[in-house]
């Protein structure tokens, strides 16, 4: 099995170009991909708690993954080389398309892989650092950042997600089991539940 993997930050972002890009490339390899994966939420969640974790659990030797880039697997160098590992002990082939990856089964595969993982990192450090100097100037210059103090965010992490909520608080599903469900505290499900249900 071929599965084509897409993975976007926010609802903002489109799977669009992923998909085209998935599809393009498995036509120039006379691949055909036999099951989509897409999923909205952050690399930096564990992959356990994402699509991404129910497919590695089913992959097998000789499937294969093809994703636009490394960067759609993870946000950090430890769960990309995790993520890796478990394609490399299932036998399972992972190719990506900008990066042009090809984990197979050989030393070299393992080298490219904590190379690839390493300087994705770096990158994402490197922005994060530049992102705080300019938040900083801004505020050593008399800026005011983030919301009015006192005002409240319209869009909450679960917004949208009422229904499902109160579906599942009716099924006799713990709040803990549901906050697991959806990636949150506990104590945030409650406050949701207080405003929103």
């Amino acid at each position: 099995m071929t599965y084509g993997y897409i993975r976007v930050s926010s609802d903002k972002q489109t799977v669009e170009n992923q998909r085209f890009e998935i599809t393009k490339f498995a036509q120039s390899h006379g691949m055909s991909i036999d099951g989509w994966i897409e999923e909205t939420i952050s690399g930096a969640k564990s992959y356990n708690i994402r699509e991404l974790g129910r497919l590695l659990e089913k992959v097998q030797a000789d499937d294969m993954i093809v994703c636009a880039e490394m960067s759609r697997l993870g946000r950090n160098l430890f769960m990309i080389m995790e993520i890796l590992s478990l394609c490399m002990e299932k036998g399972c082939k992972l190719w990506t398309i900008k990066d042009n990856y090809r984990l197979g089964d050989d030393i070299q595969s393992k080298v490219l892989a904590f190379a690839f993982g390493l300087s994705a990192e770096i990158e994402r450090d490197l922005i994060s650092l530049r992102t705080k100097e300019a938040l900083e100037r801004k505020r050593s210059e008399g800026a005011v950042l983030g919301r009015p103090k006192g005002s409240r965010s319209n869009k909450l992490k679960l917004s949208g997600r009422e229904d499902e909520i109160m579906g599942m608080l009716e099924c006799g599903i713990t709040k803990s089991e549901i906050a697991r469900v959806f990636g949150v505290h506990r104590a945030t499900l409650d406050a949701f539940i207080k405003m929103s249900c």
